[in-house]
């Protein structure tokens, strides 16, 4: 096959120059508007096209190697004597697969337990292109299954204005429980 970035053949979707060229995580950190942080790995313009590809076959492919390059590399760093669960928001299962249960995935290490299908949104409406005011006056809904961890981390794909993981951590807030910070494959705000 070839790589589709490069066009060099390959046995990999995406070469391993590429990656080494253009795959690199640069993290960046913000505070979300409930003051929790959100860490994210790529500028929104490094990916786009990648991200793209998200509904679509390729997309399990391109989405578990940004999870590989990314939440991978991180999860391998972030050492604590603390353990902590991860939750994908609303990882349902679209396209065949649920990109951030791909994601949720690759942090599982010695003090991070990925867990699956507990935050999920009642409200089913794409925010895709919407306004900050569509998305306030459409939330989630969403449903946490009963959390028994302290340590939570929250997991997202693209971060526009942070108004699902904000809405995500007031549900969990619900419970008694705190959500340490989010990761987030891109946040569209940063340039």
């Amino acid at each position: 096959m070839k790589c589709i970035l490069c066009e060099r053949y390959t046995f990999t979707h995406i070469c391993k120059t590429c990656q080494k060229n253009f795959l690199s995580p640069s993290f960046s950190k913000r505070k979300l508007p409930n003051g929790i942080d959100l860490i994210s790995f790529y500028k929104y313009e490094e990916i786009k096209k990648l991200l793209f590809t998200k509904h679509t076959d390729l997309g399990f492919y391109i989405y578990t190697l940004l999870a590989k390059l990314s939440f991978k590399q991180f999860a391998q760093k972030f050492h604590t004597k603390e353990k902590y669960i991860s939750l994908a928001i609303d990882d349902t299962i679209k396209s065949g697969y649920s990109h951030t249960a791909i994601l949720n995935h690759a942090l599982k290490t010695y003090n991070i337990s990925p867990l699956y299908n507990t935050i999920r949104a009642k409200n089913r409406i794409s925010y895709s292109g919407k306004s900050k005011i569509f998305r306030q006056e459409n939330p989630r809904d969403f449903q946490v299954k009963k959390l028994k961890s302290e340590n939570i981390i929250l997991v997202d794909d693209i971060v526009t204005t942070g108004q699902t993981l904000t809405q995500a951590c007031a549900k969990i807030e619900e419970q008694g429980k705190t959500v340490s910070f989010c990761l987030a494959l891109t946040d569209v705000s940063l340039k």
